[in-house]
């Protein structure tokens, strides 16, 4: 559905719509709502009864969203003012070592095979009353097995891979290659703990739980992202201190997140066991298929042009390339706490049967995201480089970078709208379009970037996103 999503990215609503607002004349004249007027429509608790024994207070739309937006802000302008000292504390070839890193966490999502989004979607039913707890607890206790197995395999594979990806595929010119290698057997762990903690949040996400989630999101940013730099002040900059500080976060996450989950659950009753079987994954197996090929279809679309650069760039320039996607991702980050606070809740009104109030808060935020994103994509794509330059201070590396920020920031706009249909189909649980549209579309980008890649190197890249 990923083409069809770029040519239907933006829903049109009539006049009578209570989200828009028309103007007679020569036709419909679609005027975006301000968000507090989204908001006063949508955030209306709703009325469906949840398991009594589901220890939660009721969260409004409202509060889900604003709590979500006040953590991605929070999130991206540490971001922001972190970047800069990471790259005078580890220097570029250092700070390449950490995109290589980002883009590895991305492509072990393939592993997920869609049972992190069927979780979250089976959670959003359970409180829509469509399933029962046991039946939830089962399910939930066999994706913990497949996790923890498949995790351990994947980390055992990276740690015996280190020494080739640091010789054969990074091209490394200064940091000392034992270093490399070690930075490389610490990511596949870190990596691991944090595709499992993957799962609790999926599930706390679709029992709507993203206040609490939205916190700890905070406090666990602010640990990675600025803490760090006492690491870096009193301790040493090396990327091997970097990675194992990493590590302790990723399992002080892990721990928070799954103790979250289980006290927001209702008690066991008494004598009450659930064993690890897979019996309970062969009802939503279909399902999760179908999302484990549209996210593979994601990460295949996103993290292509990353693998390729990674392969084909000096690590310090693969740095510089790094800082200009993170810089465009601010885009999707606008959107991305609208989608995160409506999914489970258009999943919940499907399952109650409420099919008129979710297609309301559908077309509602695809004008909102609409209204948000667009301004932020035209400022960073006509004015790339002084940003860079203003960022960082470095002027060589604003202007190497500048291009890929121009055409990054225009592509993450499209794609920030052109989600929404997908979530939509996804609320229903009919993902055949998608997954159509997604397998013809990666048909057509993969070669597109193999090839313009080898001509223009990081700029090419840019073109075809």
């Amino acid at each position: 559905m990923r083409t069809m999503q770029l040519l239907l990215g933006v829903s049109w609503f009539g006049a009578s719509d209570p989200c828009s607002r028309g103007v007679s004349g020569a036709g419909n004249v679609l005027v975006l709502p301000p968000i507090e007027d989204f908001l006063r429509i949508h955030a209306r608790p709703t009325p469906y009864v949840e398991d009594p024994g589901l220890r939660m207070t009721q969260t409004s739309l409202k509060a889900n969203i604003l709590s979500t937006y006040a953590s991605q802000a929070y999130v991206s302008l540490i971001g922001i003012v972190m970047l800069p000292l990471y790259l005078r504390y580890m220097g570029h070839e250092g700070y390449g070592l950490v995109g290589f890193f980002a883009m590895f966490q991305a492509w072990f999502q393939l592993l997920d095979v869609g049972l992190s989004p069927t979780l979250a979607r089976q959670m959003a039913r359970y409180r829509g009353g469509a399933l029962d707890i046991l039946d939830l607890r089962r399910l939930l206790r066999a994706m913990e097995g497949v996790f923890v197995g498949v995790a351990v395999a994947a980390a055992l594979c990276i740690v015996a891979g280190a020494g080739s990806i640091a010789t054969r595929w990074l091209n490394v010119e200064s940091l000392p290659l034992q270093d490399v290698r070690a930075s490389l057997m610490l990511m596949a762990v870190v990596i691991a703990l944090r595709w499992i903690s993957g799962l609790y949040r999926s599930a706390l996400s679709g029992l709507e739980q993203l206040v609490w989630l939205s916190g700890w999101n905070s406090v666990i940013a602010t640990l990675r992202f600025v803490a760090v730099i006492a690491l870096f002040v009193f301790v040493s900059t090396s990327p091997v201190c970097f990675f194992a500080y990493q590590l302790g976060v990723a399992i002080l996450e892990l721990a928070v997140l799954a103790f979250r989950l289980y006290g927001t659950l209702p008690v066991r009753a008494s004598g009450q066991k659930i064993r690890w079987e897979l019996r309970p994954l062969k009802g939503v197996l279909s399902f999760s298929i179908s999302i484990a090929f549209t996210s593979s279809v994601w990460v295949i679309m996103t993290q292509t042009d990353k693998l390729l650069m990674s392969r084909l760039l000096p690590l310090a320039d693969y740095g510089a390339f790094t800082l200009a996607v993170l810089v465009a991702s601010g885009v999707m980050m606008v959107s991305s706490p609208i989608s995160s606070a409506i999914v489970p809740r258009m999943t919940r009104m499907q399952a109650a049967n409420d099919e008129a109030r979710m297609l309301k808060l559908y077309r509602g935020s695809t004008q909102l995201v609409m209204t948000l994103t667009v301004p932020p994509a035209l400022i960073l794509a006509l004015f790339a480089k002084p940003v860079l330059w203003a960022w960082t201070g470095d002027i060589d590396l604003a202007e190497q970078a500048a291009p890929v920020l121009t055409l990054y920031a225009l592509g993450n706009g499209v794609m920030s709208a052109a989600a929404f249909q997908h979530y939509l189909q996804f609320a229903k649980g009919e993902l055949t379009l998608h997954v159509i549209g997604s397998a013809v579309f990666v048909v057509v980008l993969v070669p597109a970037l193999i090839v313009m890649t080898s001509v223009l190197g990081m700029e090419g890249a840019g073109w075809v996103w």
